[in-house]
């Protein structure tokens, strides 16, 4: 009897899956993530705006969480800079995919807002593989990357290794008017240009085990470190009435940080029934030193000379377990999540005596303090099909506890409990076009750092105060939609509404020309727009493709006259195109954020354009160049207006650069 024909079924994988709850795009063969960074691959998905400081929107929503193979890493749950430099520092060659979920199900722990999903590569077919990138730029930055894989019937193992040498050229000047001194007149004026040069070493290793044909392990642990030693010069002018202090602020660093995550996770699945417990511990060490010297141009004085440093330590620990069945009508789902994370952070500035050598704390800012917050939730979804209706209905129990313990004082414990819901709805009209809604409550807890109940040194020009009685706003998400395709054409369109409640907003005061930014609770903010994305794929060699939104802005924000009351109009413009013919591949992206209001003030517009050739030299060798922000459209401007003071200026994150690299794939 002759043996059976072998069919070999070849089809290529889709670039854009829509789910009710989430929309994956895939990044694996994105030509700009080749020997680009993770801020890279965020910046040309669309729904996305990423301003060159790393700041992060979707459809126009800054709240945003970001995780990592679905959950949350001590590295991207520090602050929006900190988080800001881990994207810039993280290898875009490790990404397949990411998923952006505008209106999290209940599934998920949103903290307030929407969430990026960073979903990393892990090949599992039976065999080895290898690759290996590197790419140099203008300024002598550079990096190289390796990564691979072996499978045999029972284990995979895979890992990779990276080395960067980037950097950002920053400009940044500030202007401050005093309203609060009678008839005299008060200025300071800032400005600073620095390059700061980071040396990024990462390298991760994981190993997946096959128990049986249901069940199997996985570990994987992940570490990187950078650092940097930035020459800071910061013009300080200050001016009251006719006398005038003119000196360099001086600092060098160091500014250091290592992340390390390690995960282990149990998968069942048969028989329709999914079963998955992880235990993921990551923890975040962190050093910027604040030591500078004061070289005074007018009037001439001797140097001063101060030391400080701002250290932190953050961990998280976190176990889950989701569970997932077949229901009548679709599929029921179920699960615990726990976490615990840890903030120790210690400031400490002093004047130092130049001639003795002696230091003197200032009290200050002088300080250390721990915060801890534990959530415990679980959460309950219903999947339900029937006819052209599908529904995803679910409810998300959380009780939260935050303490607040101050190296020298008595700890400070609150405790909340929240019922979350969330609803996603999609009708199909046809099958090339449906209806969609959905919907969900969350919370946001502060930011630890927010929450220090002492002072700390900023720069010459600001303090931060924190305030250990802030409490979480709550956010809440509508959005209505419809998507279709015709032929070579898809496009979709919708209108979302958004507010927030007990809102977290600065709180401004002064004390000796220097501003003391705090936060409270008691604003408000809700907007309301409509986004938009369309994508046409004339042929197999040419795709087109935009989103954006316009959206009017309001927010009542508590000021020591009042509530003050504002609203505009901002919106966002994303626009790809991406041609391919024989061994080349090139892509377009533009990008243009418009100004807006910010709580008490305005920021200006910005844009990029970015363009990506990858040239294939063989089947296994290929040549990429990456052209970012080729005009050069990231200069922010901002302004702040209180009843104490006037502040204005500008940042300047210059991420014009073009990379050059090869990538070699081993097999």
């Amino acid at each position: 009897m002759p043996p059976a024909p072998t069919v070999t079924v070849t089809a290529k994988k889709q670039s854009v899956v829509k789910k009710i709850d989430k929309t994956v795009y895939d990044t694996a063969n994105m030509p700009r993530a080749a020997n680009g960074t993770t801020q890279d691959v965020l910046q040309s998905t669309p729904e996305v705006s990423v301003s060159a400081d790393g700041q992060i929107a979707v459809k126009g929503n800054a709240q945003v969480t970001v995780l990592i193979d679905g959950k949350p890493t001590a590295m991207m749950s520090g602050s929006a800079d900190e988080r800001a430099t881990a994207l810039q520092t993280m290898s875009g060659a490790d990404i397949a995919s990411v998923e952006v979920i505008t209106n999290p199900s209940a599934a998920y722990n949103a903290n307030g807002g929407a969430i990026l999903n960073i979903v990393l590569k892990r090949d599992r077919k039976p065999g080895a593989r290898a690759q290996v990138q590197g790419s140099a730029a203008d300024h002598g930055l550079w990096n190289v990357g390796a990564s691979g894989d072996v499978t045999t019937r029972n284990i995979s193992v895979h890992g990779n290794l990276a080395l960067r040498h980037d950097g950002t050229d920053k400009i940044r000047e500030s202007t401050v008017d005093w309203n609060n001194f009678g008839g005299e007149t008060r200025r300071t004026r800032q400005t600073s240009e620095v390059f700061v040069r980071r040396t990024v070493q990462s390298a991760a290793v994981g190993v997946d085990y096959t128990l049986s044909d249901t069940d199997s392990l996985s570990l994987s642990t992940k570490y990187n470190e950078r650092h940097s030693r930035p020459v800071f010069d910061v013009l300080n002018e200050n001016r009251t009435g006719a006398a005038e202090t003119v000196y360099h602020r001086i600092s060098t660093g160091p500014n250091e940080q290592s992340d390390g995550i390690a995960s282990l996770s149990y998968n069942h699945q048969g028989g329709g029934t999914a079963l998955k417990a992880m235990f993921q511990h990551s923890d975040t060490k962190g050093l910027i030193d604040k030591s500078y010297r004061d070289v005074f141009i007018v009037p001439a004085s001797a140097t001063d000379h101060s030391r400080g440093a701002t250290r932190l330590a953050r961990r998280l620990n976190q176990a889950t377990v989701d569970w997932s069945r077949p229901s009548a009508y679709g599929k029921l789902g179920m699960g615990l999540d726990i976490h615990d994370k840890v903030d120790n952070i210690d400031n400490y500035q002093a004047s130092v005596d130049a001639a003795a050598g002696a230091e003197t704390a200032d009290p200050a800012t002088t300080n250390g303090y721990a915060v801890t917050t534990t959530v415990s939730a679980a959460y309950l979804t219903d999947q339900i099909t029937h006819g052209k209706w599908e529904a995803l209905v679910g409810g998300r129990a959380e009780r939260m506890a935050l303490r607040v313990n101050p190296a020298e004082s008595g700890m400070r414990t609150r405790h909340w409990q929240a019922f979350n819901p969330s609803l996603h709805l999609r009708y199909a009209v046809s099958d090339k076009a449906d209806l969609t809604l959905s919907y969900r409550r969350s919370l946001q807890m502060p930011d630890p750092r927010d929450l220090n109940p002492f002072t700390t040194y900023v720069d010459a020009q600001n303090l931060s105060r924190g305030n250990p009685g802030l409490t979480p706003q709550q956010l809440t998400s509508w959005e209505i939609g419809t998507d279709a395709s015709v032929a070579q054409f898809t496009a979709g369109l919708n209108a979302f509404y958004r507010t927030s409640s007990n809102t977290v907003t600065d709180a401004r005061g002064f004390a000796d020309n220097v501003i003391v930014t705090s936060k409270q609770n008691g604003g408000q903010a809700s907007s309301a727009g409509i986004s938009g994305a369309a994508t046409w794929t004339p042929d197999a060699k040419l795709q087109l493709g935009m989103d954006g939104g316009v959206y009017r802005v309001m927010l009542r924000t508590p000021d020591l006259s009042g509530l003050v009351r504002q609203s505009d109009i901002a919106g966002y413009l994303n626009l790809r195109a991406a041609y391919g013919v024989g061994p080349d591949q090139l892509s377009l992206d533009a990008h243009r954020q418009s100004s807006g209001i910010s709580p008490l003030g305005r920021f200006g517009a910005t844009s990029s354009v970015n363009l990506s050739w990858k040239h294939a030299l063989s089947k296994t060798l290929s040549l990429t160049v990456n052209a970012n922000d080729i005009f050069d459209g990231s200069r922010r401007t901002c302004a702040t207006d209180t009843s104490t003071f006037r502040q204005t200026g500008f940042d300047h994150f210059i991420a014009r650069r073009l990379y050059v690299g090869l990538v070699k794939k081993i097999e």
